[in-house]
């Protein structure tokens, strides 16, 4: 079985995490950060918005399963990738859109899909998402990895991340796996 690596950022690491988990042919799910300047750099350092870095998933995938293509459309459904440096009340350079490609395809799928939902009209504005190599993830604390299995029922989850999730479900009930299906 071959697997690749997706690296998407799109607002809080949380609500993407949570998203991603849901699909068929996703093995693993991982909340870190990328893009920056500082190694090995802290939610505390990222938050401050002097590192560069930005709240990411790394998202382990069977393309045979389910393609880059269509991860990048569950991106696009679940964030909105014309709001430069925020989504929703989370502002900050941390939370800008960005596809961190590991591949010369990767890149291509990326452009095909922004154009493919820039034309659908799907978002009113100008994409403000960043398309640039992957130099390095670092995995978030702990307290980060799977935050909305952990806490369902905090306030941020049941108005933020809780919502995104549900999309995910509707618009792509063809791509979960069974038992989210159930």
């Amino acid at each position: 079985m071959a697997e690749e690596i997706a690296v998407l950022g799109g607002g809080c690491f949380w609500c993407l995490e949570a998203a991603f988990k849901e699909l068929r042919g996703v093995k693993a799910v991982m909340s870190g950060y990328a893009a920056g300047k500082l190694a090995n750099p802290t939610y505390e350092a990222v938050c401050s918005g002097t590192t560069g870095h930005a709240e990411v998933t790394r998202v382990t995938f069977d393309p045979a399963e389910i393609s880059y293509g269509d991860l990048l459309r569950v991106f696009f459904t679940i964030h909105d990738p014309t709001t430069l440096n925020r989504q929703g009340n989370d502002v900050g350079t941390q939370y800008r859109s960005i596809i961190l490609t590991t591949s010369d395809a990767q890149k291509a799928d990326a452009a095909a899909v922004m154009k493919e939902f820039a034309d659908a009209k799907i978002w009113h504005g100008k994409f403000t998402t960043q398309v640039e190599p992957l130099t390095a993830f670092y995995d978030a604390e702990e307290e980060h990895h799977d935050y909305f299995a952990r806490n369902p029922w905090s306030g941020y989850c049941q108005v933020v991340v809780a919502p995104k999730v549900v999309k995910t479900r509707k618009m792509f009930a063809d791509k979960l796996k069974r038992a989210a299906a159930e």
